[in-house]
């Protein structure tokens, strides 16, 4: 479960340079289209792996919601200290790709990790999950609230 933890916390990582992007430009944090454009094609992938596409949207939904929360509290601190405000930021079409290409790696990991979502065991393999990648990658504790809020649902099948 490790690698399907890890991409969803790359997946959040994105936050930083999508809120940057969007405050920069003046760009809303929620952009219900593009939300809807992700969650068609993550549900797409989905029937493809034989996953059933409501728990792939549920799971999706909740990484959509952390990632939009991390990105409101980027908005909240620049909006307290602008000095800290990003001056720059990469384009937001390169990290749409990136989110993108992280969603079907986690369609894949969902696929491939189906029978230990659905086992008794699926709470304590994803909390092992979370501490291993959050050390691993350093987490502070927004993102590591926002990555306990995006797997919420993955022992729910």
């Amino acid at each position: 479960m490790y690698d399907l933890v890890d991409a969803a916390t790359q997946r959040l990582q994105t936050a930083d340079a999508v809120a940057a992007s969007k405050w920069i430009n003046g760009g809303p944090i929620t952009d219900p289209v593009r939300a809807q454009q992700v969650l068609t094609a993550v549900a797409a992938d989905a029937r493809s792996t034989g996953v059933p596409t409501d728990y792939v949207t549920a799971l999706f939904t909740d990484q959509i919601n952390a990632t939009e929360a991390v990105q409101y509290s980027r908005f909240s601190g620049w909006k307290l200290d602008p000095a800290a405000a990003p001056e720059t930021a990469p384009d937001l079409s390169a990290s749409r790709a990136q989110i993108d290409e992280l969603n079907r790696r986690m369609v894949g990991e969902i696929a491939e990790q189906w029978p230990a979502l659905q086992s008794a065991e699926c709470v304590a393999l994803l909390d092992g999950s979370k501490t291993a990648v959050a050390a691993a990658r350093g987490l502070d504790p927004l993102y590591r609230q926002a990555l306990d809020a995006a797997t919420r649902s993955y022992c729910n099948p």
